[in-house]
């Protein structure tokens, strides 16, 4: 008889051959007989639970995703101020067992099959929306709501392509050095918004250059 909380168990071990297995060959040349026999369960067991690779990989995505809001959620409990808040979704983007290689390489995945796959879509969509909403609320404590939203979506922007471009080095993950990065990008945008606001600061430079001798096109 099989023990109670089995069918989790192999599930939870599916999902994390997922990710170790998609690190180690790709989405594309990796099957699900080859995940599940990294898991220890069979082929059949896999499809039972899952029923396609696609839908392994959305479960994945969906494991993953609670994880990382669950790091989110625990970072903002403990946060006490409008900045700190700010820093606590920042940095729980970056989390140690999130910020690691294996796990950026299913990202990469889940991003290439959201072009196709309408669930990967949908899970995409639903992650971004909740990221920028989230910041985009921090945010309000400095900045009216448009500049607030402008400097939401570019962090957002800028904690993806931070993502995207970490699986192009070959160095390990450094989560610091990502959370210094964007900390630093966010913190600049603030006081470049309020100086703006303020008259202080200009606006793009191509306003600036079009009117200056010998600079337009």
């Amino acid at each position: 008889m099989p023990r109670i909380g089995m069918e989790a168990e192999r599930r939870r071990s599916l999902i994390e051959a997922t990710v170790d297995a998609i690190h180690e060959q790709g989405y594309c040349d990796v099957t699900i007989a080859q995940i599940a026999r990294k898991a220890g369960v069979s082929g059949g067991l896999a499809h039972h639970y899952f029923g396609s690779k696609d839908q392994l990989l959305a479960a994945t995505m969906r494991h993953l995703l609670h994880e990382l809001g669950e790091g989110i959620r625990a970072r903002l409990a403990e946060a006490q101020t409008p900045r700190a808040r700010l820093s606590a979704i920042i940095a729980g983007n970056f989390e140690t067992g999130q910020f690691r290689e294996a796990v950026i390489a299913a990202w990469l995945a889940f991003y290439s099959q959201a072009r196709t796959n309408p669930a990967s879509q949908r899970l995409l969509r639903i992650y971004s929306a909740r990221l920028v909403s989230n910041l985009t609320h921090s945010l309000r404590s400095f900045l009216p709501l448009a500049d607030a939203q402008i400097v939401a979506e570019g962090t957002a922007s800028m904690i993806d392509g931070v993502w995207i471009r970490r699986a192009l080095k070959e160095a390990p993950p450094d989560a610091d050095a990502a959370i210094r990065l964007v900390e630093d990008y966010v913190e600049a945008q603030i006081l470049l918004h309020r100086a703006r606001a303020s008259g202080a600061a200009p606006y793009p430079i191509q306003s600036q250059t079009q009117s200056q001798p010998g600079l337009s096109a």
